[in-house]
């Protein structure tokens, strides 16, 4: 899970409400920009309001591929055959042939600079054995992520009756994503080849033309149908603080890329982010009873920092780590096993879970055994 709490003092929320009288997307129907790492809203426009998110959608069918690389339930280098039903995909593909044989890079790299809905539906029936299935995992991971405004029918985002989202949504979707750092690596290609050396080569151009014309974008995913118009979500990086700008139904690629450039020259120029933690990062171990193990670490499962205005101080910046006192095996990687609380003047700005580094396995009778003895010799 995602969840951190961010809280600023009443004169930066004040000081929020006044800049947000600046319009920052005029030609859109919703827009959101939010800081990354606390998940803090810099600019909101109808951000609840249900909308075709167009292939914006694959933010969330990139999210899983990288849950299950994650999990070593597929390696990058791995082959996936293309089924009739994933060559078949109209609108933008990579012209996959059925029975025709690419790697896991190979088809996310397609999924994130080319946006191919052949290439989404055929890692869809890699990780979950239909596309069916595999929407009904993305509609889990929108429960999941407690969010109320997005309902997905298919992995790509063709125009689909009952297919929606809502920017505020899709920003936290991105946010997941960008846990996954190494994601970045394929969104801020501008331009690649596949099937390279053969009759059949393929030059992949990114659709979000900002990686090459504003300095800092490595992301994220654009979309487009007669439905959503011109959607695009971006992210960049600069000095620390990383921010995620989301527009929904432009009326022109240009205004759409205006319109998010806007929202980034805001953030840079008004905000900065203060490093506290990296992601995976140990601050401190928790007691298993009966576990295989009789500890794990507690860490943390993305990067924590603390958001301030430009120029504003943090005059005693203090960290409460609150572990678990009655874990009990088994106890699952991930699992919530504490909270880190920081705080500026005893002022909460940011509390966030800690998770379990590891499994820890129930331990085995003869493990117990031993140990109510004292016994602690190794048995080989």
């Amino acid at each position: 899970m995602f969840m951190i709490l961010a809280v600023f003092s009443q004169s930066v929320i004040a000081e929020e409400k006044q800049s947000n009288q600046v319009e920052l997307s005029e030609d859109s129907k919703s827009a959101i920009l939010i800081e990354r790492d606390t998940g803090t809203i810099l600019y909101d426009k109808n951000i609840h309001e249900k909308l075709p998110p167009a292939s914006m959608t694959k933010i969330m069918t990139m999210l899983l591929i990288m849950e299950a690389i994650d999990s070593g339930k597929l390696s990058y280098d791995e082959k996936v055959t293309t089924s009739e039903n994933a060559a078949s995909m109209g609108g933008s593909q990579i012209f996959l042939e059925p029975g025709e044989e690419m790697t896991v890079k190979e088809l996310l790299m397609a999924i994130a600079l080319a946006s191919a809905n052949d290439a989404s539906v055929a890692l869809a029936e890699k990780i979950a054995g239909s596309e069916e299935a595999f929407v009904a995992m993305m509609n889990d991971k929108v429960k999941e992520l407690g969010l109320e405004n997005t309902q997905f029918k298919n992995t790509n985002g063709l125009s689909a009756e009952g297919h929606y989202s809502s920017a505020y949504d899709i920003a936290m979707m991105a946010k997941e994503l960008l846990k996954y750092e190494e994601i970045t690596e394929f969104t801020k290609m501008y331009e690649s080849y596949l099937r390279e050396d053969t009759e059949k080569e393929f030059w992949l151009v990114n659709t979000n033309k900002l990686v090459k014309f504003y300095p800092g974008v490595d992301g994220l995913k654009t979309g487009f149908t007669r439905d959503a118009m011109y959607c695009l979500t971006a992210t960049a990086k600069k000095d620390n603080m990383r921010v995620i700008a989301v527009v929904f139904g432009a009326p022109t690629s240009k205004s759409r890329n205006a319109q998010i450039s806007k929202m980034l020259d805001f953030s840079f120029s008004q905000y900065a982010t203060h490093p506290v933690h990296k992601k995976g990062e140990s601050l401190g171990t928790v007691k298993v009873s009966k576990g295989a193990e009789k500890k794990v670490e507690a860490v943390t499962d993305e990067p924590i920092s603390v958001l301030t205005k430009k120029g504003e101080k943090l005059d005693k910046l203090t960290k409460d780590i609150e572990l678990d006192k009655s874990l009990k095996a088994p106890i699952k990687k991930g699992d919530k096993v504490g909270t880190l609380i920081i705080k500026n003047n005893e002022k909460v700005l940011v509390e966030t879970p800690l998770y379990a580094k590891n499994d820890v396995e129930k331990a085995k009778w003869w493990q117990l055994f031993k140990r109510s003895f004292g016994l602690f010799t190794q048995i080989k």
